[in-house]
């Protein structure tokens, strides 16, 4: 079986690719290279609420039984960034995570989490890879031992939250969990310290209740029903896995992650003072540099994926990476997504502001910042030369895009070594192109930042004329 793990682990069609027999692969090529790097290794496992997520999360236990490898396996459906904290808190060398994160519910997979409570590194799934079907699958017939994973994330968060200023705030949230392994914990943190919160779709089950569980505006339309029947403050969503974000006004109108972000910035700069860098995926506002961007304060573009954005996050000590998707890593932390707290760091934000509704202090923030202006499209592109055309561009690049002189460029490379992504920064504070060229559809996505909507629709179409070119 030909399987191939991605940027945040492997995913795939349930039965006809992720069956009990690809699991099994996976878990004893995963416990020989855990035993290759180091003598007794240790190992947490969890699993969402999808079709089969605990039955494959027990048969990986009882694999890494049969391998003589010290395991740790969640008595209940838990979020992603519940095993990455675990694995880091309790200094184990893995975290093993059985989601298909905010994929479609056919799907289901597996994410694997490093000591330092992130995602593995390109050259360390690489070794994986080349480790299955090598060894006998070795499989104990013994009961297997689960335990709470829970509680010691759940504490941890009470320490980074501000409970009592949310208390003090007078504010409500209803939470959208999207039948998801978020669950009530926001809702349970919430409410231990006196704040009015109310989940909706709390219970995770295998279907999503319907819907896709990712957290943009199209799927969070019971949410938006929710906050216009009813007076709450904000409204907040987590995915599948409860590792990213969506955030609605009181109103029910979206809020764009590019503008999440800039606010959590903000607050975590200048509301909470965490020291160090930012680090943001190169789709993300430069708005960022603009306001926070200061000799204490670097702000670094790094390449599309949350790997990238760990990996940066560990070198500089940074205290906050984004990415354009919904996904927030915080100092102090761990270096990976986390949707239950962004989700209550941003509650906290609202609620230390003279304002009580969230449309409020957007409204006040954006006479502060100004508007984001941002675009971006999924280009098709059928020809055979897809992943030769940025290459030959960065030999070749434009002086200027849709009349915009070109400040600088910035390359990207994939697992390959091959150009992948450029992106343009463009005369004046907020305007920039990035291309990207996908490595497994036949898409280029086209990604642009302007100082008012007409300027971004016109170095769109400067991008996909680039493109033809």
């Amino acid at each position: 079986m030909n399987i191939i793990f991605g940027t945040d682990g492997w995913r795939g069609l349930l039965e006809s690719e992720v069956n009990e027999h690809s699991v099994s692969l996976v878990a004893q090529a995963f416990s020989d290279y855990a035993k290759n790097r180091s003598s007794s290794p240790s190992i947490v496992i969890g699993y969402d609420g999808r079709r089969r997520s605990k039955e494959f999360a027990h048969l990986f236990a009882s694999i890494l039984d049969g391998n003589s490898i010290r395991y740790f396996l969640s008595d209940t459906v838990i979020p992603t960034p519940v095993v990455s904290y675990f694995v880091k808190a309790r200094s184990l060398d893995f975290g093993v995570m059985l989601t298909a994160s905010h994929n479609p519910p056919e799907y289901n997979g597996i994410k694997f989490k490093a000591a330092y409570g992130g995602p593995f590194f390109t050259e360390e799934t690489h070794k994986v890879e080349a480790l299955i079907g090598r060894s006998p699958i070795q499989r104990s017939a013994r009961q297997l031992v689960t335990q709470d994973l829970l509680t010691l994330y759940t504490e941890h968060l009470r320490k980074i939250v501000d409970f009592q200023t949310i208390a003090k705030g007078n504010i409500s949230a209803v939470i959208d969990s999207m039948s998801g392994a978020g669950g009530t914990i926001i809702e349970d943190l919430l409410s231990r310290f006196g704040t009015t919160a109310k989940t909706i779709f709390e219970i995770p089950n295998d279907t999503f209740s319907g819907r896709l569980a990712e957290p943009i505006e199209k799927n969070l339309i019971p949410l938006q029903q929710e906050l216009q029947r009813n007076n709450f403050s904000l409204g907040v969503a987590t995915d599948g896995d409860a590792d990213r974000l969506g955030v609605l006004l009181d109103t029910g109108e979206w809020l764009s992650s590019q503008e999440t972000i800039l606010l959590l910035a903000d607050f975590l700069k200048n509301g909470k003072n965490f020291p160090g860098d930012i680090v943001k995926t190169s789709s993300v506002t430069n708005l960022l540099q603009t306001h926070f961007g200061s000799a204490d304060c670097t702000v670094h573009d790094v390449q599309v994926g949350f790997k990238y954005i760990c990996e940066k996050m560990m070198e500089t000590d940074a205290a906050f990476g984004a990415e354009e998707s919904g996904g927030y890593g915080f100092k102090g932390h761990i270096p990976e997504r986390d949707g239950i707290l962004s989700a209550l760091l941003f509650i906290e934000m609202l609620a230390s502001s003279p304002f009580k509704r969230l449309s409020e202090y957007v409204d006040a923030k954006r006479k502060q910042f100004g508007r984001i202006f941002y675009d971006r499209i999924d280009h098709p592109y059928h020809h055979d030369d897809r992943n030769d055309k940025l290459p030959a561009m960065e030999k070749d690049p434009p002086a200027e895009i849709s009349q915009f002189s070109v400040k600088n460029i910035f390359k990207f490379y994939s697992s390959r070594g091959i150009v992948n992504g450029l992106k343009f920064n463009l005369e004046g504070k907020t305007r920039w192109l990035l291309l990207r060229s996908s490595e497994t559809e036949p898409l280029i996505r086209i990604y642009a930042e302007g100082e008012s909507e007409k300027e971004v629709q016109q170095i769109l179409i400067s991008g996909i004329a680039l493109i033809a070119n």
